[in-house]
């Protein structure tokens, strides 16, 4: 579905991400581990258009997405959900909803959908007129989630979903991940939770310093394994 090839981008003269080639099968779930500053984060910008690559293309159904506006992304069927969510606070979760899917012009398309969401997510329902910030974490990241597939997207760039959030909810986040990926959906998971995002991944990368040190499958080490190789430079 998706082909990163010989991505390098940089932030002034800090090479963030060095010559990288990345394959997301359509249909799975990928999870890119990665110490703080391996370039994990600026990746999923760059597929989102966020960011501007310095070499390397990427392809998403056989198309580059290289200097393609960031709504003609979104179009396309990508959506990003960020790190630490970015929802705004004073509006409501249904106005916060609502802005999931502002390329869609069809006012039934978009109830439809909002119900359906509402359907899965019950708890927004309930809280629909509330303000985002009076939720819980775990709450907020699951609107983060539900404002992402606002806009009926193929693939879903996630970044740390599981940040700050108690061991309970962290097991419902894993629990959404993989219903949303039987559901058809496929998944860029960046997560620093090893063993959620070897739990939910059918293929792992590694990076260090910008640079692409392991692909593999979640089964080849044991999630101690990983932590030292992720962490530890093992």
């Amino acid at each position: 579905m998706l082909t990163i090839s010989n991505l390098s981008v940089n932030y002034g003269n800090l090479q963030a991400v060095v010559d990288v080639s990345i394959h997301i099968p359509e249909g799975k779930v990928v999870s890119l581990l990665g110490a703080n500053g391996s370039g994990k984060s600026t990746i999923l910008k760059t597929i989102s258009g966020l960011k501007r690559p310095r070499e390397g293309d990427i392809a998403f159904g056989g198309e580059s997405l290289v200097n393609v506006p960031i709504d003609h992304i979104v179009a396309k069927g990508i959506s990003h959900i960020p790190e630490g969510r970015r929802l705004f606070p004073y509006m409501s979760v249904l106005e916060n909803l609502n802005l999931g899917a502002y390329k869609q012009k069809d006012k039934d398309k978009v109830a439809q959908i909002r119900d359906e969401l509402f359907e899965r997510f019950p708890m927004l329902k309930s809280k629909a007129k509330l303000r985002a910030s009076s939720l819980s974490g775990g709450e907020q990241e699951m609107l983060a989630v539900a404002r992402g597939l606002m806009s009926s997207p193929r693939m879903l760039l996630m970044d740390e979903p599981c940040q700050g959030l108690s061991p309970i909810m962290v097991k419902e986040i894993g629990k959404v991940i993989r219903a949303l990926n039987e559901s058809g959906i496929t998944i860029l998971l960046v997560e620093h939770n090893v063993s959620v995002a070897l739990g939910v991944a059918d293929i792992v990368y590694i990076l260090r310093n910008g640079s692409l040190i392991f692909e593999g499958s979640p089964t080849d080490f044991t999630a101690d394994e990983f932590t030292k190789k992720v962490y530890l430079a093992g």
